[in-house]
């Protein structure tokens, strides 16, 4: 693919607004913002759920705590995680989704994955590692063997199997998890949000065991 490609896809989701004027269901609660980072030569992809508030606010991806998180578990510093010629970011949506009644997150948007996502990964062939993060990612890129609040036929699971959990999912890291022409790893996470901090104290070997060897293969690339 060319850098025109990338150039014109990274336009053209910056001016969607699917999800206010062509919803699948409710639209967006508020004006849309899309949030990705596309790249010709970048080896990685982060591949995450959705924007939270606050990168709503700055256009930029994971400028909250999630982001310092998670570049502590990849050991990059803001200087290369934001270097868009190293690590693409493409979230499963692009806009923030808003709340729900507990004042948690709403899953990402169907819509960015229909309209969107298999372009976008035909356009970067170049990757090697995937860095999936959260249910609907893993069931996005991980398909039957993935698990998660968005796992199921709509999103490429196979008819008739069980879903798995995103603790199941990340705790089959050594899978191997490859993409279908055996070019690209896929490494499962868990969202790097401070909710989350109960679920990384029950599972110690995710710091211990899995960690480093993201790191590993974060440095081997970057």
């Amino acid at each position: 693919m060319t850098a025109a490609t990338i150039r014109r896809l990274q336009r053209d989701i910056a001016a969607c607004r699917i999800c206010a004027d062509a919803p699948l269901k409710a639209p967006l609660p508020h004006e849309p913002r899309p949030v990705c980072v596309l790249s010709q030569t970048a080896r990685i992809a982060i591949c995450g759920q959705a924007p939270g508030l606050r990168v709503h606010q700055s256009g930029r991806p994971f400028t909250d705590p999630s982001g310092d998180r998670l570049r502590d578990w990849m050991g990059v510093s803001p200087e290369v995680f934001y270097d868009a010629s190293r690590i693409a970011i493409v979230p499963m949506g692009f806009c923030f989704p808003g709340y729900d009644r507990h004042g948690g997150d709403l899953p990402p948007r169907r819509e960015c994955r229909l309209a969107w996502h298999d372009r976008i990964f035909a356009a970067m062939p170049q990757l090697e590692l995937k860095i999936v993060i959260g249910g609907a990612a893993h069931a996005y890129h991980l398909g039957g063997r993935s698990g998660g609040r968005a796992a199921g036929k709509a999103e490429g699971q196979p008819a008739g199997q069980a879903k798995r959990s995103v603790t199941q999912t990340v705790r089959d890291w050594r899978g191997p998890f490859e993409a279908p022409d055996g070019a690209c790893r896929l490494l499962p996470l868990p969202h790097p949000s401070w909710r989350n901090n109960a679920w990384i104290r029950k599972n110690p070997w995710f710091e211990a065991e899995l960690l480093p060897v993201l790191r590993g293969a974060v440095r081997d690339l970057i």
